[in-house]
Formats: structure tokens, sequence, C-alpha cells
């Protein structure tokens, strides 16, 4: 059967969000919503799976939600609400943890990653986490999801439970006039020149809040002086810019921060080459300040202006909550039929 175009995506509210977040994510949910029916979800569920502090996560929640307006997301035209609002994303969950096995789970590299040697301290979230990240996307039965490289498992694994559970219960489907398939095979939606942005103090390294370094990224709250501050302070190498971006491959750091010049100015790094190559980095950090402080220094004001009418926030999300949830009910109750569940 044909299924309407649709694309989920989510973003955890685990606070401090960064340039990596606003150019690897946030940027392209902004682009999407001119082509497609958009459902953009604050997390919040996923947060948990480490401890969150309960003090600080409707700060983080709302902050998420700011970011995603803030940067251009039209909260009327397209769905933003916490994931912790609609009870059938954790429902569906459920269903997909009885639809998918083990030895998929425990191929999950990112679980390795988060827990580290004590696995088996980590909660079960935190090792059933694709699950849910399945469910959050087949509950809207959505056919596209902008991932970044580092997702890109966890996008397959809910292909894979998309279509085990399209075999499991094909008889069912089918005689519950579904056609063929109840869930789609989502597809992903990776886009722009910088899906992937690299500290500032290690261009080896994902920029990331957890790092104790606050030069290591460009917060999206930073002012002016402070975004200045961390790119002058930003680790170079000696050499000039290369003019061609095969010169790029063995200098980690200034291949990120062209990339991060090129996903601001919506172009290529070869294109930042032609115009900086053969050039030195002072003069090419001073155009990219000059960059940053104009794309990011309105985003931060806008962020900081909503966070601090919270009653407006919470609208933005219970509206959001109660259209996603007609949507997500819809499905649910096709999935408890074809389960073969009394309702």
């Amino acid at each position: 059967m044909a299924f309407k175009e649709r694309v989920f995506s989510g973003v955890q509210p685990s606070g401090n969000l960064h340039l990596g977040n606003y150019l690897g994510a946030i940027v392209n949910f902004v682009a999407l919503q001119e082509r497609y029916d958009c459902i953009y979800c604050v997390v919040d569920l996923h947060a948990i799976t480490i401890w969150q502090d309960p003090a600080e996560l409707p700060r983080a929640t709302r902050e998420v939600t700011a970011a995603f307006i803030a940067c251009g997301i039209d909260p009327k035209k397209h769905i933003i609400f916490n994931q912790s609002q609609v009870a059938e994303h954790a429902e569906l969950a459920w269903i997909f943890n009885c639809v998918a096995r083990v030895g998929w789970l425990n191929r999950m590299t990112q679980f390795k990653e988060k827990a580290g040697k004590d696995r088996e301290n980590a909660s079960v979230g935190l090792y059933v986490y694709p699950n849910l990240m399945a469910a959050d996307i087949l509950v809207y039965r959505a056919t596209h999801v902008p991932v970044g490289e580092d997702q890109k498992q966890h996008l397959e694994l809910s292909r894979d439970i998309a279509q085990k559970f399209n075999n499991d219960f094909a008889a069912s489907i089918h005689a519950h006039g579904y056609g063929d398939a109840f869930f789609p095979q989502p597809e992903p939606l990776i886009q722009g020149p910088a899906t992937r942005v690299m500290s500032l103090r290690d261009g080896s390294k994902k920029m990331s809040k957890s790092e104790p370094s606050d030069y290591s990224r460009i917060n999206l709250t930073d002012d002016a002086d402070a975004i200045a501050q961390k790119i002058r302070k930003a680790r170079t190498d000696p050499e000039a810019l290369p003019s061609e971006e095969k010169g790029l491959e063995p200098r980690p750091e200034a291949d990120n921060l062209v990339g991060i010049y090129a996903a601001l100015a919506g172009q290529t790094k070869a294109q930042v080459l032609r115009e900086f190559g053969g050039g030195q980095f002072s003069n090419f950090k001073i155009a990219l300040v000059d960059l940053a402080v104009a794309k990011l220094g309105p985003i931060g004001n806008e962020m900081k202006r909503l966070v601090q009418d919270p009653v407006y926030i919470n609208g933005v999300l219970a509206d959001g909550a109660t259209r996603a949830r007609v949507l997500a009910a819809e499905t649910m109750n096709a999935v408890k039929d074809i389960v073969g569940f009394v309702r």
C-alpha cells in the first residue's frame, strides 16, 4: 500500500543545545517542513534511560522546544510535543519488545558506548532504547527520518522491526484491510555538508555537551562575545588553508571549521576553499566569527526570550500532544486489532 509521506524526528532534552545539534539536526528539520508533514518530538522518555534530575528535566524540555521554534519550525503547521504526553509511544514499544530479537539489540554499538565497561549496571531502558525509537517513528507510520550518522543503525533496526511485524502478522494485516504491509519502511534523510560537527578542541571527537571544556562547543544560547572567543580559540594547525578538499583529509580541525562555515553559509566545502584556500587561519576565523554571530545570534536571543515564557511553551507542547495523540491512537487501535487484543 502507499503510505502518506510524513517526517518524524526527536531531540533529547539533555540541556546545553549546541552547534552540532543545530547543524546536524535542527536546521534540517526547518528545511523539511517546506516539503513534508512533520512531527518533531522532545524525547523525554529516552532521556531518562540515564538518570535525569527531575528539577532540571522540565527546563531542558522547554529549552529544546524553544530551540525548535527559534530556529524556524512552525508549531501551528507542524507538530511539536514531548514524548511522555503521548502514551502510545510506550505502548507500541512494548509490542516491539516482543517483535525485536535479542541478537538485534546486542549488535547496537551505541549501547556499548553509552553503557561503557559496566554494562551489567546499565538500565534496561538504555538497552531497549532502539525499540522505543522504532515505536516513536512507526506509531505515526512515518516514512522519512532525518538522522545523523550515529543513528543510522537504530533506523535500520526500525526497518527490521517494521518488516518483521508485517511478516509475523501478514494474514491478520490483510484480513483487517491493510493490504500487504501495515508499517512502512522509514527512509533516512541525511542532508547538508556538516551533519557531524566535531569538537572545537579536538577534531577527532564529536561536539558534545558532556565534554568538560565549554570551549569545545558553541552553545545555541551563547552571546556574540562567547561565540567569537570560542572560534578564535578553536584548535587549528600552522599551515595555510588548502585550496582543495583533499587537503583537509589529514587535518581534522581544519576540516571541521571549513565544514561549519560551509553549513552556516549554505555552501559546499569546495566553495569555501575557493574563497579562503591559501590564506591564513586567522583571516578565515574572522570571517567564521562574523558568519556564526549573524546566523546564531538571533536564534540564541529568541530562545532566551521563549524560555522566559513557560506558559507559552507548555501550550505549544500540549497542543502538539493533542494532535499527535489523534494519529498515534489510530495506529495503536489498528495494531491491537492486528495482534489480536480485545478492545
